[in-house]
């Protein structure tokens, strides 16, 4: 139906869109984010399990 046409290309354009952002935040999240806590090594948390061994 032409009728419906307009209103497709607007849901195909805010889906797009919000893949868009939703890519980029994901990329900045892998590649620049540096957490500011300090995640504990894992010879640390090994050490602690270990006390069945």
């Amino acid at each position: 139906m032409p009728q419906m046409m307009p209103l497709n290309w607007m849901l195909l354009f805010v889906f797009f869109s919000v893949l868009l952002i939703y890519f980029n935040i994901l990329n900045f999240y892998i590649t620049y984010y540096k957490p500011k806590y300090k995640l504990q090594s894992y010879k640390a948390y090994n050490k602690t399990m270990n006390w069945k061994w």
